[in-house]
C-alpha cells in the first residue's frame, strides 16, 4: 500500500486583492490541481509506489509534482513515461472539468533538472552561433523542452530561435539574428 501525501504550496504571485478574475482563474487551476492530485493518488497506489504530491500555480497553470524516492519508473527513459503520465492526468482532469488542461507533471525534480540542462545547453549552442555565423538545428524534443530552449535563447542578444519540423521530430533552430 502506497504512503502518499499531499502538500499544497500558494501562488508566489498571488497577492491581496488580486482581481475576481484573477482569483477566479487560480480557483480553477487549484480545482485542476486537487483532481490531478486524486488521480495521481489513486494511481500511485494502484502501481504501489510512495511519494507526496505536491501542488502549486505558476505562471498561468497548475504545476503537480510527485516527490519521493525510487520513482524513475514514472518518469521513464528520456522522460517519455513522465509525458505519457502528464498528458493522462491532463485527460482526467478534463473529464471533471470540462476544459483542456494545461497543467504540468514534474516527477522527483525530472523537468527542473532537464530545464537547466536546456537552458545550458541553448546559452552554450547560442555562442556557438553568434561565433560562427551559421544555424545549429538542436535534437528533437518534445513541446515543453522547445519552449525552454525558446526562452533561454529570447534572452540572448544577436541570436533568434525558430521550431522546424513535424511531430515526432520537431526541433529547434538557433539563427543569427540580422
Amino acid at each position: 500500500m502506497s504512503d502518499t501525501e499531499v502538500v499544497a504550496t500558494g501562488s508566489p504571485d498571488a497577492e491581496p486583492g488580486d482581481s475576481p478574475e484573477t482569483d477566479e482563474g487560480n480557483a480553477q487551476l487549484v480545482q485542476e490541481g486537487d483532481i490531478a492530485a486524486d488521480y495521481l493518488e489513486r494511481l500511485l497506489d494502484i502501481a504501489d509506489y510512495d511519494g507526496d504530491i505536491d501542488l502549486d500555480v505558476e505562471n498561468d497553470r497548475a504545476i503537480v509534482a510527485i516527490v519521493g524516492t525510487d520513482l524513475q519508473p514514472l518518469v521513464g527513459s528520456h522522460g517519455e513515461t513522465l509525458d505519457a503520465l502528464q498528458e493522462l492526468t491532463r485527460l482526467a482532469v478534463q473529464q471533471k472539468t470540462g476544459n483542456r488542461s494545461r497543467l504540468m507533471l514534474d516527477i522527483s525534480g525530472h523537468r527542473q533538472a532537464r530545464r537547466l540542462e536546456l537552458s545550458t545547453l541553448a546559452t552554450s549552442t547560442a555562442g556557438q552561433v553568434l561565433d560562427s555565423g551559421q544555424d545549429a538545428p538542436l535534437a528533437p524534443m518534445n513541446p515543453f523542452e522547445r519552449k525552454v530552449v525558446h526562452d533561454a535563447v529570447a534572452g540572448i542578444d544577436g541570436v533568434r530561435s525558430e521550431s522546424d519540423g513535424e511531430e515526432p521530430n520537431r526541433r529547434v533552430v538557433i539563427i543569427v539574428d540580422k
